[in-house]
């Protein structure tokens, strides 16, 4: 029975187009496989799946997910990284936490925190950005702090109560792989690739109740305030908290973020 398996040109450009047809008749496509977002079992006998290609600095791995998690696309990672979702589709325990992590492009190191929120009666994943030291703008020098001035001029919206889903930030996304939270995406210079804006050093778990969230969503609101605004809040009801306060006092901007591809 015939693959319904979807290869990107983006993908197929990599992979050459012998692999890729060999894969659309069936050769080397797995029938069953676990979606490398969702970590749900797929089939691509009997449901669209993409093929996302993981492109290291040395290797590159072929990871299959569910059309409707992720289209086929190619996601460059470090080699690090690579290997981590190699230990992860095998199978072998990988470690991650929740440390802060370096973020790119201002090296600031930024604390980045997990949480669902509640707006208006639903629960949506949420990603809370703030870092462990002002961020002043690039190129300049003194002891302000430029974050959200800096978010604001990217598209982020200034938010006083958490009483409605902030608006899509269009270029921004969020890469969820091998049910693990890797990077913030940003638009490339001169609309090239995305970049990554913040990536993790080892990618990040999230709950079963987030990930489900975002699949069905198929974006994450993202948080930011500065530094000392929010803290590392141990529990889901202290980050609400903790963000209504900044909210009230001007300290919190946010934007929806859609799932990497979407």
């Amino acid at each position: 029975m015939p693959r319904m398996l979807d290869v990107s040109d983006a993908v197929r450009a990599e992979i050459g187009d012998e692999e890729a047809d060999r894969l659309l008749a069936g050769e080397n496509a797995p029938g069953s496989y676990d979606c490398t977002s969702c970590r749900t079992p797929g089939d691509s006998e009997q449901e669209r799946t993409s093929t996302v290609l993981f492109v290291g600095d040395e290797t590159a791995v072929l990871a299959f997910a569910h059309a409707g998690c992720l289209p086929s696309q190619v996601v460059q990672v470090t080699e690090e990284q690579l290997q981590g979702a190699v230990r992860s589709i095998s199978g072998e325990a990988h470690a991650s936490g929740g440390l802060p992590e370096k973020a790119v492009p201002e090296q600031a190191v930024l604390g980045v925190t997990s949480g669902l929120v509640l707006i208006a009666g639903e629960l949506h994943p949420a990603l809370v950005v703030e870092p462990t030291a002002p961020i002043v703008r690039p190129g300049t020098l003194g002891a302000g702090d430029d974050f959200l001035p800096l978010l604001i001029e990217q598209g982020f919206m200034p938010v006083t109560e958490l009483a409605a889903v902030p608006p899509v930030l269009h270029g921004w996304s969020v890469l969820l792989a091998v049910g693990q939270l890797h990077a913030v995406l940003q638009p490339g210079t001169n609309g090239g690739q995305p970049v990554a804006w913040w990536q993790a050093h080892q990618p990040l778990q999230v709950t079963d109740g987030w990930r489900a969230a975002a699949n069905k969503h198929q974006q994450v609101l993202m948080f930011a305030a500065p530094v000392g605004s929010i803290g590392r809040q141990p529990r889901e009801d202290l980050l609400r908290d903790a963000l209504d306060k900044a909210a009230a006092g001007g300290q919190l901007v946010a934007a929806a973020l859609p799932l990497a591809g979407t």
